[in-house]
């Protein structure tokens, strides 16, 4: 457990600023993660990595000259915003365009997709590679959906030495995909990781027994066995590692591999070596050559005891690039010629507080939509607990905490909005920003589409109607299937948010005031949400345990139930059709 903290909303910001202070000539803080501290070549492609805290030295200490131009990092366990990648990228990028790579979750799939259009909207070339290299999350039929894990680190690690050699953007992502596509993970735990100000583990493991084919995000293994010896533990990674080839590699025998034997949290040093000590010996039984192999924690998961095993089949091409030298806080191999340190303020100048002009019906409608918002946030942490408890059946047990988090951070950027006499529009996008920002994560991003969209239907001029606030909802639900690629029946928010999108439209279209038609579609969002726990999830984390969640109904759809049921008291006149 983590032991050393302050307030565990805090931790991952506090955690970030640590580390910068601790390592001034090799990074330095921007707004949404870290940038390299030296001088970068201009027209040189940046390698920018990144995904939640608590995997260090995964994201922020493999920043440094040969490794990542910069690191997005999101809070524990989630995403960085869409918007914190963009502000990251945009520090680290000098003329050659950003390749942005990260494992692959849904959070980070969504927040670095949308980074990548911004910036390629601003005229900044970018690509995306999402690392799935984890073999018990998916079937090598559907090796796209798999998770990234400590693959990360071969994939980031090539993708930046072929950026340091000059290659540009399309080949630098060539090079990453090639990566990907031949690197294979496969880990074990003993117990499961407890998060900063939790009183519990995400997931436990019954006495004498290992789970097997674990997350890094506190996700339960897919199966369980008896607790092994070191050389077991060794055999049965070597053999399911080596049972599946990259397409390409007929045999094991004669061919070179990157191998990782990766820490998750607990596992001391000298217990790797002595697994690692039976792994060597069969991967030269095997007739793999192991190239630069590394020993230690690379990607872990705050406290959690387990190991896994990383192999990349590496080529002629990918060879030098695994071996190239590199100097980053938290990995360091053969020597670089150490560059010129950037002076000058690293901090990025804060946004301007100014509103854009708004009338005074919109200035209601905003009073309105921030009392909303605190109703939303006291609703989301009474019931943090049990929201986190469903999570966890099938998940990482962190939707809780992520949307207290959200949440949170919706209502202090709506509160000082509404201070400085921002309308319903300026107040919803502030606290969307906010929301992802803070949250991270699917959820982060899910919801900061739905206060946008909400937010473009109100305007910041005109008095909302009830069928405005109802077209806004539907434009939402419409938005959050095209980000999140999810239907109704894929047990996600979307099985709620589009039978009260439905029903809020028919009740307005039938000429009810806002709070009635508002109270009739809170009925139908309930119904939907409860008829989740029949369904078997499709999307998300929860995939791979998808039996598991069978009789408890999706958390995001439950929370978001509970949400519009709670907000039904706050409409006021003001956005009442008359």
């Amino acid at each position: 457990m983590t032991r050393l903290s302050n307030d565990p909303a805090a931790f991952a910001d506090e955690a970030l600023e640590g580390f910068a202070a601790a390592h001034p000539r090799r990074v330095r803080q921007v707004p949404g993660g870290v940038v390299r501290a030296t001088r970068t070549a201009p027209g040189q492609v940046a390698v920018v990595v990144g995904g939640g805290s608590g995997h260090y030295p995964a994201f922020s200490g493999l920043v440094g000259q040969g490794l990542a131009h910069g690191a997005a990092v999101g809070n524990v366990f989630a995403s960085p915003s869409a918007h914190q990648v963009r502000r990251v990228a945009q520090a680290a990028e000098t003329g050659g365009g950003v390749l942005l790579a990260y494992g692959n979750y849904a959070g980070d799939v969504l927040h670095f997709g949308e980074a990548a259009e911004q910036l390629a909207a601003e005229g900044i070339p970018a690509r995306t590679v999402g690392v799935t290299d984890d073999m018990s999350s998916a079937s090598p039929e559907e090796a796209h959906k798999r998770r990234g894990v400590a693959g990360d680190l071969v994939v980031f690690k090539t993708a930046a030495a072929a950026a340091e050699a000059g290659l540009p953007l399309e080949e630098v992502t060539r090079i990453a995909e090639l990566a990907n596509a031949r690197t294979r993970s496969f880990g074990v735990a003993f117990s499961g990781c407890t998060l900063p100000g939790a009183g519990r583990p995400l997931f436990t493991v019954p006495e004498g027994r290992m789970a097997v084919g674990l997350g890094i995000h506190g996700e339960p293994g897919m199966g369980e066995r008896p607790v092994p010896t070191a050389d077991e533990a060794a055999e049965l990674l070597v053999s399911t590692v080596l049972g599946e080839l990259p397409e390409g590699v007929a045999s094991p025998r004669g061919q070179r591999a990157a191998v990782i034997l990766n820490g998750l949290g607990s596992v001391k040093y000298e217990e790797l070596f002595v697994v690692y000590r039976r792994v060597a010996q069969l991967l030269e039984e095997a007739g793999v050559r192991a190239v630069d192999p590394e020993v230690g924690e690379l990607v872990t998961s705050f406290d959690m005891a387990g190991v896994s095993l990383t192999l990349c089949w590496l080529t002629d091409e990918l060879e030098p690039l695994w071996t190239a030298p590199a100097d980053a806080p938290a990995y360091r191999k053969g020597t670089v010629e150490a560059a010129d340190l950037i002076t000058g303020d690293a901090a990025a100048e804060a946004a301007d507080e100014a509103v854009p002009p708004a009338s005074g019906v919109s200035r209601d409608a905003a009073r309105t939509a921030l009392a909303a918002l605190r109703v939303l946030k006291d609703t989301v942490d009474t019931h943090a607990e049990e929201l986190g408890r469903i999570d966890a059946v099938a998940g990482d047990g962190d939707h809780g905490i992520g949307m207290q988090r959200g949440s949170t951070g919706a209502y202090e950027a709506a509160v000082r909005a509404e201070a400085l006499g921002a309308g319903a529009r300026t107040l919803l996008y502030r606290a969307a920003d906010a929301w992802a920002d803070r949250a991270g994560g699917t959820s982060g991003a899910l919801w900061g589409v739905i206060l946008r969209a909400v937010g473009t239907a109100l305007g910041d001029t005109a008095r909302p109607t009830a069928p405005v606030v109802a077209a806004g909802v539907s434009e939402a639900a419409a938005a959050v299937m095209r980000l999140g690629k999810a239907e109704v029946g894929d047990k996600t928010m979307v099985d709620v948010l589009v039978p009260f999108s439905y029903a809020l439209t028919a009740a307005t279209d039938a000429g009810q005031p806002l709070a009635a038609a508002w109270d009739t579609a809170a009925h139908s969002a309930s119904a939907a949400a409860e008829a989740t726990a029949d369904l078997l999830p499709r999307m998300g984390r929860a995939r791979p345990h998808a039996g598991k969640s069978l009789g408890t109904p999706d958390a995001g759809a439950h929370s978001l139930a509970l949400i519009v049921r709670a907000v039904h008291g706050v409409f006021v006149p003001t956005l009442e059709n008359h």
